[in-house]
């Protein structure tokens, strides 16, 4: 527990690093690909984000979701990607191969669908190479383009404000 301390104070001054040195030059355009980053312990119905997918008219390939899970217990073979505070290491250190594939996976935007502010899945959220990042209310606002004020347990409002901010970006038609 003590060394737990540490590594969380460690990988927040590297969010911290990280997001002083960020530029928001991106070029927005179609919806083609979308990320999304979700806390198990305040949602857990993957299905949901399928069906999310399928109203904006994208294909599975092109959108992944990455679950943070707190407790190894709680992991399913549902989830794309799962990550537990194991897979990361000290520093900002990534230490898992399909992390650090959907890190690195360029999305037209990446969806946080959190609110607790936990270091290790801001990392993620901070990490990540999307174009555009849109999180909820409560989550770290440093890392999000847009925030949007719904509680997780909220999808259908969540789903309705995400289609209005996408269409006045010009994301979608």
């Amino acid at each position: 527990m003590f060394l737990r301390g540490f590594k969380e104070k460690s990988n927040q001054k590297f969010i911290n690093k990280l997001l002083s040195q960020a530029s928001s030059n991106q070029q927005l355009g179609d919806l083609q690909t979308v990320g999304v980053l979700l806390s198990y312990e305040e949602f857990d119905d993957f299905e949901a984000f399928r069906k999310l997918f399928k109203e904006l008219a994208l294909t599975s390939p092109k959108c992944r979701v990455a679950a943070f899970i707190q407790d190894e217990k709680q992991i399913t073979n549902t989830w794309n990607t799962y990550f537990i505070p194991k897979n990361i290491g000290w520093k900002g250190k990534i230490l898992s191969a399909d992390l650090e594939s959907f890190i690195k996976q360029d999305f037209d935007i990446l969806i946080g669908y959190y609110t607790k502010n936990d270091v290790d899945i801001n990392l993620i959220a901070a990490l990540s190479k999307a174009k555009f990042k849109i999180g909820l209310n409560g989550a770290d606002q440093r890392i999000f383009d847009l925030l949007i004020n719904v509680n997780t347990n909220q999808l259908n409002v969540f789903k309705k404000e995400l289609k209005k901010y996408l269409k006045i970006l010009k994301f979608i038609t």
